[in-house]
């Protein structure tokens, strides 16, 4: 396995997990569905996000995180899986209005994105069952809880 982490934003923002729990979270989820593979982790700017969510989902506003599952010929055998964006500001945002930890609210949009790179979606009721329950289950491993539940504070 082999996570590449890239800060592209000012490292004095409110809160941004360190290299060693990203790692920690990235490859929870990926030994928990063991798959072996490459993931680029990338914190960005609310601008570089919103800039990219326009781009690639005709959406012009900011997001928490996009993923980009590598999309490989099958005759190129590489064990990349994809890129997943996080954007420090929305994160940060959300976990202060929805009474979460940064560490915990982190964790799940690092899980959340890596999932999507390995074939999970939410567009369906089933699908989005299945992906919260799977979500919910890894946190649970690493201590936080569940994230579809509201809580006075973790």
């Amino acid at each position: 396995m082999h996570i590449d982490i890239q800060y592209a934003l000012d490292q004095h923002s409110d809160y941004l997990p360190d290299a060693n729990q990203i790692l920690c979270w990235a490859n929870t989820v990926l030994n928990s569905q063991n798959v072996n593979g490459e993931v680029t982790v990338r914190i960005v700017t609310t601008e570089e996000i919103t800039l990219l969510n326009e781009n690639y989902r005709h959406k012009p506003s900011p997001t928490n995180v996009l993923s980009f599952p590598a999309d490989l010929p099958d005759i190129v055998d590489l064990p990349l899986l994809g890129d997943i964006i996080l954007c420090a500001e929305v994160i940060n945002f959300e976990a202060e209005n929805q009474n979460k930890t940064a560490p915990a609210h982190w964790a799940h949009m690092v899980i959340h994105g890596i999932l999507h790179l390995l074939g999970f979606d939410h567009i369906t009721d089933t699908e989005a069952k299945q992906m919260e329950t799977l979500e919910t289950e890894i946190l649970s491993g690493l201590g936080y809880a569940n994230p579809y539940i509201p809580t006075d504070n973790e």
